[in-house]
């Protein structure tokens, strides 16, 4: 493998929609100077080209009273997908998207478009985000396609290789009130003589999943290929919240049954924040995933470092050896939410954020490196995507990143 294709470097999903993106796309907020400013500020230092003609349109609705029509916000959504591009060029990534700009959140997004949900009330996720969670009421089903609009503009903005995260079907099973599947199977179990809660509730559990894989997320899938999607994220961070065997056996058959016979795109998992140990006992299982997107820096020290005393986060790599998987990793070396405690000698903090250094990027490449034997089997992206950090701490972060995977480079010519 030649040094320039060893560690590719990728982001994960999300990046914080700036206050102008927000504001720009409601009937109710307002556009401030600070906006303005904003949008001006990281136009100039990403040399964005014509970002002047963003700067005018927000001083527009800045002197405006009346909401913004519907052109208007379209171009202010494809603004913040210019600008996410951009800051990912300017620290030189090799696999982009468009940080979510579009979307209204990773769940919600889709299941708004997916007909047979009826969306309820907001509950808490992580740090201060929320979503609006839904409940199925009757099959799901495909009715329009839901990220191609999205694609196409990216792949019109950009000459890097495209990754596209969606959210898959055991998370948003797992997210969602399954009213129409338990009354389905609580009716049948009732008509044939025997009822058994534990039973009806997995059951139901397993017709949704495979309803919503067969019904909508197959299709959307062979939407995207058929309009050349290459590579398909699939991000699945409920996985492993019911820690048993027939929970797990469901992950493995809904995702065999989504991704099979598309043999011209890549397909990964991306999950954060689980049980490891668990999930690696099943990833030889997943037939078509290519690689697994996984969190580590949230588990790992900051001091510099090669030895697993400095690195405990990486060693859970052993258990996805020891179980025989031979797939790649997307490695997560930037840890994404509020931190709070004394860094190492590898980072500092600022506020809520660490900030890692290159050396420290460079040192968990090569750790992860020496305990798979085979740099090809890795991909560096941060643990998750960085949508609770700010755009200055990305732009630090992603800086960091791209630094310590050139270091790492180095060490493997």
């Amino acid at each position: 493998m030649s040094q320039e294709h060893t560690y590719p470097t990728q982001e994960i999903g999300s990046i914080a929609k700036p206050g102008w993106r927000v504001k720009g796309v409601s009937d109710e907020a307002r556009i401030t100077s600070k906006d303005v400013a904003e949008a001006e500020d990281w136009g100039k230092r990403l040399s964005i080209p014509n970002y002047e003609e963003l700067v005018q349109l927000l001083k527009n609705r800045e002197r405006s009273s009346s909401p913004p029509s519907e052109q208007e916000k379209e171009r202010i959504r494809d603004w913040s997908v210019r600008y996410v591009l951009s800051l990912f060029e300017k620290v030189d990534l090799d696999r982009v998207y468009s940080g979510e700009q579009w979307r209204v959140e990773m769940y919600e997004h889709l299941v708004r478009n997916i007909e047979g949900f009826r969306m309820l009330g907001s509950v808490h996720s992580f740090d201060y985000k929320y979503f609006t969670k839904g409940a199925v009421v009757a099959d799901p089903k495909y009715v329009r396609p839901i990220h191609l609009d999205e694609f196409e503009f990216v792949k019109s903005s950009t000459d890097r290789e495209i990754k596209i995260p969606i959210t898959g079907p055991y998370t948003l099973v797992d997210w969602s009130f399954n009213e129409y599947f338990e009354s389905k199977v609580r009716e049948n179990q009732k008509a044939s003589g025997s009822y058994d809660l534990r039973k009806m509730n997995f059951e139901a559990r397993r017709e949704f999943m495979l309803s919503l894989v067969r019904n909508a997320l197959r299709p959307e899938f062979e939407n995207l290929i058929r309009h050349g999607a290459k590579w398909i994220q699939i991000d699945e961070p409920a996985i492993t919240t019911r820690p048993d065997a027939e929970e797990m056996e469901l992950f493995v058959e809904a995702i065999n049954e989504l991704t099979h016979g598309f043999g011209n795109c890549v397909f990964s998992v991306h999950n954060c924040y689980s049980d490891y140990k668990l999930l690696a006992h099943y990833s030889s299982d997943l037939k078509d995933i290519t690689q697994l997107a996984l969190e580590f820096a949230n588990r790992d020290g900051s001091n510099l470092g090669l030895s697993l005393e400095e690195r405990t986060g990486y060693a859970d790599l052993k258990f996805f050896e020891d179980e025989g998987y031979v797939g790649g990793f997307g490695l997560g070396v930037l840890h994404v939410h509020d931190y709070s405690g004394k860094p190492g000698n590898g980072a500092i903090v600022e506020g809520r954020n660490i900030l890692e250094s290159p050396e420290l990027v460079r040192d968990r490449i090569l750790t992860a490196s020496k305990l798979l034997k085979d740099p090809s089997r890795i991909s560096v992206n941060p643990d998750c995507g960085l949508r609770t950090r700010s755009w200055e701490v990305t732009y630090q972060k992603l800086r960091a990143l791209e630094e310590g995977t050139r270091l790492a480079r180095n060490e493997v010519k």
